[in-house]
């Protein structure tokens, strides 16, 4: 619940930036003023902005926002799994330096506490192993690999989301071109004319969605690749942790169990 509230928040934040009601009205303005000629210098600031507006309402105000929807949702998503891998983070080195100094004093509860007082998949997995470390070796290894796999199914959770609006981003583009070029073949049909000035609206409609849809989709992609990299090194020292934590529990059955 936690983590869906935290998603609805980032995309109530982001739904500003992508909402078609802004952006027509002020393309709008662009276009009402462009038809009555008057000539107007753009401003330096905000002209990329303003232009990138104008594209919005000329691709069709309707096929654009679903491509909006799918950004701002997939960004959402994005942001979320970043905060929660970051926040997975710590200094795995210190932190297994402090366990086996613990261990080392025969001193299984300040292990304990030190594991259940820090955060991330590699604490958690340590918690788990402590706490059967009393019944041997065998069940310490099994506990550890178990709980290591739930731990790697809460890295990548909601991964599949993000694929799935990389994926329709594109897709609500081309169905745009479809429709584009369905609409320039109905004018050249209405006017039985094949001039460049009957098919350039339709024309018009489908690149410039198919343009949106693509960069919608490469900028969740970079996001993708880059929450992919941090789940590789999260789930690398999660294994090195768990190599290092059966020897400290063969270290400790040596040194302090009859």
């Amino acid at each position: 619940m936690k983590r869906m509230f935290v998603m609805l928040v980032v995309a109530l934040l982001l739904s500003g930036v992508a909402a078609p009601e802004v952006w027509a009205q002020d393309a709008s303005e662009i276009l009402s003023a462009e038809a009555n000629e008057a000539v107007v210098q753009p401003e330096p600031e905000g002209g990329f902005h303003q232009m990138l507006k104008t594209k919005f309402i000329e691709g069709s105000a309707f096929y654009m926002s679903w491509i909006a929807i799918a950004f701002v949702i997939g960004l959402a998503f994005c942001i979320e799994r970043i905060i929660y891998l970051s926040l997975s983070e710590i200094n795995t080195k210190k932190f297994v330096a402090s366990v086996d100094s613990a261990l080392a004093k025969g001193d299984v509860e300040e292990a304990k506490d030190i594991a259940r007082n820090t955060r991330g998949p590699v604490a958690s997995i340590y918690y788990q192993g402590l706490m059967r470390l009393d019944q041997g070796v065998e069940i310490v290894e099994k506990s550890v690999v178990s709980y290591g796999s739930v731990q790697a199914a809460y890295l990548e959770k909601g991964c599949s989301w993000i694929t799935l609006f990389i994926a329709m981003a594109p897709s609500l583009g081309f169905l745009g071109t479809v429709i584009g070029m369905v609409q320039a073949f109905d004018k050249i049909q209405m006017v039985n004319d094949l001039s460049p000035a009957v098919v350039a609206g339709g024309m018009k409609v489908a690149l410039i969605t198919t343009i949106f849809g693509l960069i919608v989709a490469l900028i969740l992609q970079v996001f993708y690749n880059y929450i992919l990299s941090k789940i590789e090194a999260l789930t690398s020292d999660m294994e090195d942790a768990t190599v290092t934590l059966l020897d400290m529990v063969i270290r400790y059955d040596l040194r302090y169990e009859k």
